[in-house]
């Protein structure tokens, strides 16, 4: 189908909306509708998986465009009457209710002019990640991407981690102009994707866009507060005591990836295969079916993990929707952070697997808030498995040196992510501002004085590295507004594994089974079916913070 022009579409569209429906036949209608819309779907995910896996491949770009243009814009167009058909019917399918009300805000949504725009948005996406894609620099005689530096910052000798960390920043900064260039046409699209639709800004369109209906901007506020007084103090003294253990006057940036303990870096594996070979062994220890899971994305090669030049930045799970199979993309360097992005993706393409029985895709269509505690929890749930023991990465000292290491960066995590939430909020609710990007430089300074300055830590004379961080973030780019998820589905992965601690075998039973309802029920209702709350206040950080807290302790 990948070669099909609009054309041949049309009569699978026609079919459904010739159809007179009731309820003698709406779970027959909405089937067809439900599986011709999952064949579209699987189209889109390969035309846009191939402009990551080479960002330099012209012709899959002129694919992924062509299919923008004349595939999606019209099928949503077509979809738009399929709704409205759907409600006037007042027919409602076997176990719609909650699909029904993401339906009902579309087709309010739903602006035909906005169309060409959300194209043009994802295009710009794609410029965005071909200027990440061709940051590289020289190191040691050899060009290499900046994401293969990395492991540079885990190694003892500070003078070469001072000079990676500073080579890599130096060569962002040279692309300054650049992505200020892009940034400035995409809000651009945005605003104009909000007012089409009679909104006040693209704030209030994206929120409903993201049917974010059991929470609003002001909780989101809250949720940055409550950080800041609950998880920056903590945060505080695990800076402190790093800058102890290494015998440090003060930390600087390329000082907060360093074993504190001045060890030499984890090598958890040598190439990708090995990566994918423990991965797989350690999801079977969870659970043997979560393992069969990953057998079958193995054996379709569904997975690209290992970086090179031209890739696309960062690490992702799709779905090919047809199939129903999950492909996970990421740039793998031979670190730890590696395997926890490993063992993140793969609670994601479990997500796939475990709701794949669901019949209609609209019931598949699961919130960030929890298809990121599917993720954020296989982390944690993986844990216990790390070791040579279970076919994993490490020795019992290095497991246990791993696990420190990612418990303190999942709470260090959530300050930043208050920072790219709340950038968001004040670029999408001040456009006019956000257009200079002389502004964003200094609203994205002002919160991380706000929530990234630490008094053992020494950043003072990197202003512009800070001032242009939000350049960094490829959400901002792809996905606007989706990032203070991760700090919501963090508080509930961490629910998961507090249950897990007591026990797994229940704790991973009650994950499973949330899984399985895919996104046919509140945030709430899935929060508690994997045995958490959903909630994100002062209570359920302090909770949080000190879960971690003990749990280091004993560790240690």
């Amino acid at each position: 189908m990948q070669n099909w022009e609009w054309s041949d579409y049309v009569p699978y569209f026609e079919n459904l909306l010739n159809q007179d429906i009731d309820k003698t036949n709406i779970n027959t209608w909405m089937k067809y509708w439900s599986d011709f819309s999952e064949l579209i779907g699987e189209v889109g995910t390969e035309v846009y998986v191939a402009t990551t896996v080479d960002t330099t491949d012209e012709d899959a770009k002129k694919r992924f465009n062509a299919f923008l243009e004349n595939v999606s814009e019209n099928a949503s167009s077509k979809n738009q009457i399929l709704r409205k058909k759907l409600l006037e019917s007042g027919a409602i399918p076997d176990n719609f209710e909650i699909p029904l009300r993401s339906i009902k805000s579309e087709v309010e949504l739903f602006r035909e002019n906005n169309l060409p725009l959300m194209t043009k948005d994802s295009k710009l996406s794609k410029e965005y990640d071909a200027i990440i894609g061709a940051q590289t620099i020289e190191w040691e005689g050899k060009e290499i991407t900046i994401t293969q530096l990395g492991p540079v910052l885990l190694e003892t000798n500070r003078e070469r981690r001072e000079k990676a960390w500073r080579l890599a920043a130096e060569r962002r900064l040279k692309d300054r102009n650049k992505i200020n260039e892009v940034w400035k046409k995409t809000l651009k699209t945005r605003i104009n994707i909000a007012e089409n639709a009679d909104k006040d800004n693209y704030r209030s369109w994206r929120w409903e866009y993201l049917s974010r209906f059991d929470y609003t901007p002001e909780d989101c506020l809250n949720f940055h507060s409550a950080i800041e007084k609950v998880v920056m103090p903590f945060v505080n003294k695990l800076i402190k005591k790093r800058k102890e253990q290494l015998g440090l006057e003060i930390l600087k940036p390329w000082d907060l990836s360093v074993d504190p303990l001045n060890r030499n870096p984890l090598k958890p594996f040598e190439d990708a295969d090995e990566l994918e070979e423990k991965c797989h062994n350690i999801f079977s220890a969870v659970d043997k079916e979560l393992g069969n899971h990953f057998k079958i994305m193995r054996e379709e090669k569904l997975l690209d993990l290992a970086n090179r030049k031209g890739k696309a930045p960062g690490g992702y799970c799709t779905e090919y929707y047809h199939r129903r199979l999950p492909f996970i993309f990421m740039n793998a360097v031979g670190t730890h952070s590696d395997v926890q992005t490993m063992l993140h993706e793969g609670g994601h393409a479990f997500h796939v697997f475990e709701s794949n029985q669901l019949p209609y895709s609209a019931q598949r269509d699961v919130g960030m808030e929890f298809a990121e505690v599917a993720s954020m929890a296989m982390e944690l749930l993986s844990s216990p498995y790390l070791t040579k023991d279970f076919g994993g990465f490490y020795d019992k000292e290095e497991a246990k040196r791993a696990r420190i290491e990612h418990l303190e960066k999942t709470i260090m995590f959530l300050p930043y992510m208050a920072v790219v939430d709340a950038f968001q909020h004040w670029a999408y609710t001040n456009p006019e501002d956000a257009m200079e990007t002389d502004n964003c430089d200094s609203k994205w300074t002002e919160l991380w004085n706000r929530f990234q300055v630490y008094e053992d830590l020494d950043s003072s004379e990197f202003k512009d590295v800070i001032a242009t961080g939000w350049h960094n973030k490829l959400h901002l780019f792809h996905v606007p507004f989706y990032y203070v998820e991760y700090g919501m589905a963090q508080l509930g992965a961490i629910q998961v594994w507090g249950n897990a601690l007591k026990n797994q075998e229940k704790a991973v039973s009650q994950y499973r089974h949330a899984l399985s309802l895919g996104g046919n029920a509140t945030l709430p209702e899935l929060f508690d079916a994997a045995g958490a709350k959903f909630a994100f206040d002062e209570n359920m950080l302090t909770y949080a913070v000190n879960l971690i807290e003990q749990q280091i302790k004993e560790m240690n």
